[in-house]
């Protein structure tokens, strides 16, 4: 079976449209490979020594909308001026959600949370997990401090870039 640029055309609008970061199909002696970094994506289509016309075609036609697209920014600490619940005040950084998904707080549904208001975290520590497409995705905090805030309810769902915790980085 012979694969076509329209049929290239359609997997990559499948997968760009999904959560999967990547995907191979394999055809006789061809195979392609899509693979979507957040938030860029990027394509490589290998194809036997003897490589064919039409598929060296394809592989012109599929890099050229790489090119053309603008990578969004990664989401990053924010910083924020805060009053909490409490009503104590401080210069917080917000941990934000790097994907859409569902946020959990715990590892599951019987252990304690990964952290609660006060703890202090240090950079790299596991603080929630994100579900997206049946994949549970571990969340590491890019900032050291004290947890200020939670502002999210685990097994809810959250957006790119929405606030997950609020973290006072002199704490």
């Amino acid at each position: 079976m012979k694969i076509d640029l329209q049929q290239i055309k359609e997997l990559l609008g499948i997968v760009s449209s999904t959560d999967v970061t990547e995907f191979t199909i394999e055809f006789g002696d061809q195979r392609i490979t899509v693979k979507k970094d957040r938030p860029a994506l990027a394509q490589t289509i290998e194809v036997p020594a003897q490589s064919r016309p039409q598929a060296q075609a394809a592989s012109a036609a599929v890099a050229e909308p790489v090119k053309a697209q603008a990578p969004e920014p990664a989401a990053k600490p924010e910083a924020h001026g805060h009053s909490d619940d409490n009503g104590a005040s401080a210069n917080t950084v917000a941990i934000t959600s790097p994907m859409v998904g569902t946020f959990y707080g715990q590892p599951s549904p019987t252990a304690p949370s990964f952290v609660k208001i006060n703890d202090r975290i240090s950079v790299g520590q596991t603080v929630c997990i994100i579900e997206a497409m049946k994949l549970m995705n571990d969340l590491p905090s890019e900032v050291a401090g004290k947890i200020v805030k939670i502002c999210v309810e685990s097994g809810t769902t959250v957006e790119y870039g929405q606030t997950l915790f609020l973290v006072d980085p002199k704490g």
